[in-house]
C-alpha cells in the first residue's frame, strides 16, 4: 500500500496495487484498453445521479484507489443496462466490471455511501432460496427491517397489497429441495454461503 495526493481536492489516498489486477482477474476483463473516450459515461442513463461517472470508476480501478471505489454509490447504481458495453470501442464490459466491484464490497463489508441497494442486492436470492421463487412481500419487509425505513413506501405498498399484487402468503413451487441443492453448490464454491 503506498498513497499519492489526488486533484479531486480530497487530500492523500491509500493506493492498492493489487486492487486493480484482482479486479481484472474476477472480471476477466482487459481494463488498460480503456483509454478515457467518455463513451461509457455520456449513454449511460443513470450517469448523472452518480457520484462518480463510469469512465472515473474504471480510472480509479486503473489506479489502485480501492477505498474510493468501494465506497461510492456508482457501482450500485449501474442499472446493467449494457449500453456502456455496447458502446465501449475497446470492447470492455463495464457491466462485468461493475458486478465484480459489488461482489467485492459486499464480501469486504464496505459501508458504502448507498446503503438501501447493498441490503437489496444481498437479499433478493434468500425467497428464491427458500419458497423456489421471489416472495416480493416478504422481500419488501426484510428491507423495511435492515433499512429501518418503514414508511417510505408505504402508501405505494399499501395500494399494491389492496390490487392483489403483494400475495400475503408465499406459494412454494415444485423443486425446492433441488433449488436449495443449487444455492449449497454455490455457497460452497463461492466460499459458503452469505446472507
Amino acid at each position: 500500500m503506498s498513497s499519492i495526493r489526488i486533484v479531486d481536492g480530497s487530500g492523500v489516498v491509500p493506493v492498492d496495487n493489487a486492487f486493480s489486477k484482482q479486479v481484472k482477474q474476477v472480471s476477466g476483463e482487459a481494463l488498460d484498453r480503456c483509454y478515457q473516450c467518455f463513451t461509457c459515461s455520456l449513454g449511460c442513463p443513470v450517469s448523472p445521479e452518480m457520484d462518480y461517472y463510469p469512465d472515473q470508476i474504471i480510472r480509479m480501478v486503473q489506479l489502485g484507489l480501492k477505498e474510493k471505489v468501494l465506497n461510492s454509490a456508482g457501482i450500485w447504481l449501474c442499472l446493467g443496462c449494457e449500453t456502456c458495453v455496447a458502446r465501449c470501442p475497446n470492447e470492455i464490459d463495464i457491466l462485468r466490471v461493475m458486478d465484480t466491484l459489488r461482489e467485492i464490497a459486499i464480501n469486504e463489508n464496505v459501508k458504502g455511501k448507498e446503503r438501501v441497494i447493498p441490503v437489496f442486492h444481498k437479499a433478493f436470492l434468500y425467497p428464491i432460496k427458500i419458497f423456489g421463487k421471489q416472495y416480493e412481500l416478504g422481500l419488501i419487509l426484510y428491507l423495511m427491517l435492515k433499512t429501518k425505513d418503514f414508511f417510505g413506501d408505504l402508501g405505494l405498498g399499501i395500494k399494491m397489497i389492496m390490487k392483489g399484487k403483494l400475495p400475503f402468503f408465499p406459494s412454494r413451487i415444485k423443486g425446492t429441495k433441488q433449488m436449495k441443492e443449487i444455492f449449497n453448490k454455490i455457497g460452497s464454491v463461492a466460499g459458503g454461503e452469505r446472507d
